[in-house]
C-alpha cells in the first residue's frame, strides 16, 4: 500500500496502491469516502484512473446497498485465457498474420459489429422470457443480445496471441456483456438517481446513487446484473471457442489447458472485516488467497497470470490491467501513428492510418496505443502484497475491438 487518506468529513478512509492518482480520480474517491453507505474503507488499485462516478481500479464495500455506477456500464467485463501446447518458435510471422485475419472473420470486432444471425446459449430464451416485463428489455435489446454473443466489442477489448517465458503460446481475451450490460447499467443508474432524489438521500453526487438491496429495485438490479455477468462469461467462452478452433486450423496438433475466465466489473456479497457486505469491483480483479487471475498490459506490452494473496486491506483484490495515463481523445491528439507503430515492435496487428482532424482514422484508435497506458511492470510492482505473478506473457499478435 502506498498511502492512506482520512479527512474529518470522510465516512471511511481511502487506502491506495496507486502512488499518484489523477486529480479527477482522487476527487471521485473522495466523493465515495463521503458516501453514507460505504463500509470500512476504499481501496484504490495501482491502475486507478477516472471513470463514471467511481474510479476505474477501485474497490468498495457497501452495507445493504448497491451502486450501479460502482459496477459500471460494461457489467461483467473481464478476461479469459488458455494455454496451448504450441511453441512460439514454431510460429512464423506470416502464420500469425493469417491467424489474425481468420479471427476477424470468425469473431465480429468493434462497436456496432455483431453476428448476422442470432447465436445460441442454452437456457437464454428462458432467462429473457422471465424478464419480459423489465422496462429495459425492448425488442432491439433482445435482438442484439442474441447477435452479440461471441463478439468482441470495441474500445480496449482485445484478442491476443501470446508467448510465456517457456516459449509456449497462450490465447487471451478481454470482453464483457456488450449492449446488454450497458442497457441494464444505465437503466438502474437512472432509477437510482430518481429514487435518491425522491428520498433526499445524503449522497455526495448523483453519480453515486444507490439502491437498497432489500428493495424491489435493488433486488431487480442484482438479478439483472447477475444475468449480465453470466452473459459476459458466456460471451468470452464463445469467443474463446472460436479462437481455439481458428488456432487448431493452423495447428491441428494443438491442445488447450489452464483455462481462466474472470470478471473485473461486478458486485457480490462477501464477508470482510466481520461483516457481510456488497463488494463492488470496478476495473478490479478478485485476488483471494491462491485464486488465479489475469492482469493484462496494453497492446504491445506483457500480460500476467497471477495468484492472489488474499490481502484484506484490498478487500482481496488487485488491478485489472495497466490503467490509463491518456484518455482516448487526448492520445489521438498527442500521439502519431509512426511513434505508436514503433512502440509495437514486432507484434502483428492492424496498423494505424494517418491522423485527420486530430483523430486516428483507421483500424485502430491511437487511444489504445501502448503510450496511452501506465507501465505494466510498475503496476505489477506496486501490488506485490496483493498478487504473485506466476506467468509472464509477451504479445505476438493482437486483434483490437
Amino acid at each position: 500500500m502506498n498511502w492512506i487518506k482520512n479527512e474529518p468529513h470522510y465516512k471511511v478512509p481511502i487506502k491506495s496502491w496507486c502512488d499518484a492518482p489523477e486529480e479527477k480520480a482522487l476527487q471521485q474517491a473522495e466523493d465515495l469516502a463521503c458516501h453514507p453507505l460505504l463500509f470500512h474503507h476504499i481501496a484504490l488499485m495501482p491502475d486507478c484512473h477516472p471513470g463514471y462516478g467511481m474510479p476505474i481500479g477501485g474497490v468498495i464495500a457497501c452495507l445493504g446497498a448497491v451502486i450501479p455506477n460502482a459496477v459500471g456500464v460494461d457489467i461483467g467485463c473481464g478476461m479469459g485465457a488458455v494455454k496451448t501446447n504450441i511453441q512460439a518458435s514454431e510460429t512464423k510471422r506470416e502464420t500469425l498474420r493469417a491467424l489474425v485475419n481468420d479471427i476477424k472473420k470468425r469473431v465480429p470486432c468493434g462497436e456496432g459489429n455483431s453476428h448476422k444471425t442470432p447465436q445460441t446459449w442454452p437456457g437464454f430464451d428462458e432467462k429473457l422470457e422471465s424478464l419480459k416485463e423489465r422496462e429495459w428489455l425492448d425488442k432491439h435489446t433482445r435482438k442484439l443480445a442474441y447477435k452479440n454473443l461471441g463478439t468482441l466489442g470495441g474500445g480496449n477489448h482485445f484478442i491476443e496471441i501470446q508467448a510465456d517465458t517457456d516459449d509456449v503460446i497462450w490465447l487471451m481475451i478481454h470482453s464483457g456483456s456488450r449492449h446488454l450490460g450497458n442497457v441494464i447499467a444505465r437503466h438502474y443508474h437512472q432509477l437510482a438517481v430518481a429514487l435518491n432524489t425522491k428520498w433526499q438521500s445524503d449522497i455526495p453526487t448523483p453519480d453515486l446513487a444507490f439502491l437498497p438491496t432489500d428493495s424491489d429495485e435493488g433486488k431487480a438490479y442484482i438479478d439483472d446484473m447477475n444475468l449480465a455477468l453470466d452473459y459476459a462469461r458466456e460471451n468470452r467462452k464463445q469467443i474463446m471457442d472460436r479462437l481455439m478452433a481458428t488456432f487448431q486450423n493452423m495447428y491441428p496438433q494443438a491442445t488447450f489447458s489452464d483455462s481462466v475466465n474472470i470478471h473485473h466489473n461486478y458486485a457480490a456479497i462477501e464477508h470482510h472485516f466481520d461483516k457481510n457486505v456488497w463488494i463492488h469491483r470496478k476495473g478490479a480483479t478478485s485476488a483471494k488467497k491462491d485464486e488465479i487471475g489475469i492482469v493484462p498490459g496494453s497492446m504491445g506490452t506483457p500480460s500476467f497470470i497471477v495468484k492472489g494473496l488474499g490481502n484484506a486491506d484490498a478487500f482481496t483484490s488487485c488491478s485489472h490491467g495497466a490503467g490509463r495515463v491518456l484518455g482516448r481523445n487526448e492520445a489521438s491528439k498527442k500521439l502519431s501513428p509512426e511513434e505508436c507503430d514503433k512502440a509495437m515492435g514486432q507484434v502483428v496487428y492492424d496498423r494505424w492510418h494517418k491522423i485527420r482532424r486530430g483523430k486516428a482514422k483507421g483500424l485502430h484508435d491511437l487511444g489504445e496505443a501502448p503510450q496511452a497506458y501506465k507501465d505494466i511492470h510498475s503496476v505489477i510492482a506496486a501490488q506485490t502484497d496483493l498478487i504473485a505473478p506466476i506467468v509472464t506473457l509477451r504479445p505476438l499478435a493482437v486483434v483490437k475491438g
